[in-house]
């Protein structure tokens, strides 16, 4: 019997298109999906538990001339923004600028946007926080923290009907293209190199089940939107404003905008 294809799947609003038209339309009987957060799919897909997965940019930067041997970027695909993408938000008590030395509590679901956090901070402000990892950065005392994926989007919507005191919200996505110009790539489509042949096979399959669910999501978002569970605390209208700021290409921008996260990690020591 043919090993299934293991895919890793994020339970985040930001794919939901995807992966419910992936197994909507397409014959998904040789895949098995397993879910993750990004920083628990990273470590899946490093350590040979899945076979693919939409992985956290710097998973695949880490260490390229090691990486690009064991993986494989799947050509077209991302998750990225140019300008807001509306769930990797810094909620803060203080102007960005009057953080320094100031603790940051951050979601440990994904080292991508943390390092974003911390580039934003050294390079675009010129000062320097503390990022404490926490479980629930919102219940934390701290000046400002930084939520991610659907946490992200609930209190950014909870937060507009009552909070004890005013936040100011940040988009790191759109705080990055306004100094740079070009999109961020939060993940990457990966794939592992050198699957047997029958994964082999399945992975030409998904590639093409992969393109055809992304095609025909983007044309059919509004019937889509009945259907996330985000629905418990956001309009269908809000979902698809939500989805239309996600860009889930991969072009030579995107990959412009990946060299200069690369080179600002470098910077940084994270590489």
């Amino acid at each position: 019997m043919t090993n299934k294809l293991k895919i890793g799947k994020i339970p985040y609003a930001n794919l939901f298109p995807i992966f419910y038209t992936l197994q909507k339309e397409c014959d998904c009987s040789s895949y098995e999906f397993v879910k993750g957060v990004p920083s628990a799919l990273n470590k899946m897909i490093r350590n040979n538990i899945i076979d693919v997965s939409p992985s956290s940019s710097i998973e695949y930067l880490r260490n390229p001339s090691f990486y690009q041997i064991i993986y494989q970027i799947i050509g077209g695909h991302s998750i990225s923004c140019k300008g807001q993408i509306g769930s990797i938000l810094l909620f803060s008590k203080k102007k960005i600028e009057e953080l320094h030395n100031s603790v940051i509590y951050v979601s440990s679901q994904s080292e991508t946007s943390v390092a974003l956090l911390d580039i934003i901070l050294k390079k675009f402000y010129g000062i320097q926080c503390k990022l404490q990892a926490s479980q629930a950065p919102e219940d934390s005392d701290a000046e400002a923290f930084l939520l991610i994926g659907d946490e992200a989007l609930k209190y950014s919507k909870n937060s507009l009907l009552a909070t004890p005191y005013s936040l100011l919200t940040y988009d790191l996505g759109e705080v990055w293209y306004n100094i740079t110009g070009l999109p961020f790539v939060f993940a990457l489509w990966i794939a592992k190199k050198n699957l047997e042949k029958s994964k082999a096979d399945l992975l030409s399959k998904f590639i093409n089940d992969l393109n055809m669910a992304r095609d025909v999501a983007l044309k059919n978002l509004t019937q889509i939107a009945k259907y996330p569970p985000v629905r418990s605390f956001m309009s269908e209208d809000d979902i698809v404003s939500y989805w239309k700021r996600i860009d889930y290409n991969f072009t030579d921008k995107h990959k412009r905008g990946l060299d200069l996260f690369q080179q600002y990690l470098k910077e940084l020591a994270y590489l």
